[in-house]
């Protein structure tokens, strides 16, 4: 447990002092956009995975029986999730997590009319499915900490993003999205269309999905998501 607490303060700690606007400036000017982009990514991953191999390891403590729904949802909820990350990361957007933030043009938002944070909402509900699905005292911190964590960064990434850039260009290209998913379509701001990032990250996730029904999550970490039937 003491080690599961700890990645956790580890993992938390390298999302919260990275992104204070001073210090991330200045990593950003000694090692240029990309490469810090690159070496934030494969760290967090890396601090990721040893957070869910800590939790693996930990005692368990059952808050709630597993039962049939909660597997289906998660077979529904978490490829849902991995495309909004996998085609957020490459959807160029200046308005929130992405690997690239130039290119973007406003008045075609595609992806991001569905929300401007599809990476942090990716993460919403993979870790919302990943609650219902455990059971487990453990998994309801781990999962309900990365989902807050998720969660609390659209608030916080926009008003960061609108004191940097100002309000008036915060505007300017968040115009036809909203952060909350579908917002910005259902109060008529936009209009749902399909663009390369979202059919990219469709197929991605697609891709790792059959990838870890097929063992991957079993092997990786010593799960299988369908035991429930097997």
């Amino acid at each position: 447990m003491l080690e599961f607490f700890a990645a956790l303060f580890v993992f938390v700690l390298t999302h919260v002092v990275p992104a204070r606007p001073g210090l991330r400036r200045r990593l950003v000017d000694a090692l240029g956009q990309g490469t810090y982009l690159a070496l934030y990514s494969v760290l967090s991953l890396a601090l990721l995975a040893w957070l869910i191999s800590a939790a693996a390891r930990a005692p368990e403590i059952v808050l709630w029986d597993k039962s049939s729904w909660q597997t289906v949802l998660a077979l529904i909820a978490v490829p849902l999730g991995l495309a909004l990350i996998f085609a957020g990361l490459i959807k160029p957007n200046p308005l929130s997590v992405s690997l690239s933030t130039d290119g973007y043009d406003p008045a075609r938002p595609g992806l991001l009319a569905i929300t401007r944070h599809p990476v942090l909402w990716g993460f919403s509900l993979w870790g919302v499915a990943h609650i219902a699905v455990n059971g487990d005292l453990v998994g309801s911190i781990l999962f309900g900490a990365l989902t807050l964590f998720a969660l609390l960064g659209t608030v916080i990434l926009d008003r960061r993003k609108a004191r940097l850039m100002g309000e008036a260009e915060w505007r300017r290209l968040a115009a036809g999205t909203g952060n909350l998913p579908f917002a910005a379509v259902v109060q008529g701001g936009a209009r749902l269309s399909t663009d390369q990032a979202l059919t990219d990250g469709i197929v991605a996730a697609v891709v790792v999905s059959a990838a870890l029904l097929a063992g991957g999550h079993l092997w990786l970490l010593g799960a299988d998501p369908l035991s429930f039937w097997r």
